[in-house]
């Protein structure tokens, strides 16, 4: 679990980044996981998006996925969402 301050920190490197995962109209996919875990295996902060198609409540998304792949809900802002969870093998993020 994050605290207040390492979400804030979390905020501000994810406010320059650019969604790189989309969920489409499919929802939560066995691809849509297996892509977030190997994501954020190499990047450790990433940035998702819901698109306009999927019929499902961004909110319910990114909690339903941040579970699936172990990670931590940053932040939700409309149809975007941020997970952090630390890499295994070489972390490079350093939480406050």
């Amino acid at each position: 679990m994050l605290t207040g301050k390492q979400k804030r920190h979390l905020r501000s490197m994810g406010n320059e980044m650019d969604p790189i995962l989309q969920v489409g109209k499919g929802g939560i996919t066995e691809t849509v996981v297996t892509q977030t875990d190997e994501t954020l295996e190499a990047r450790e902060l990433i940035k998702c998006r819901v698109l306009q198609n999927s019929s499902e409540e961004p909110k319910i998304v990114a909690t339903e996925l941040a579970e699936q792949v172990k990670a931590d809900l940053v932040q939700v802002i409309g149809r975007n969402f941020l997970l952090f969870r630390p890499s295994k093998n070489k972390p490079v993020i350093v939480l406050p």
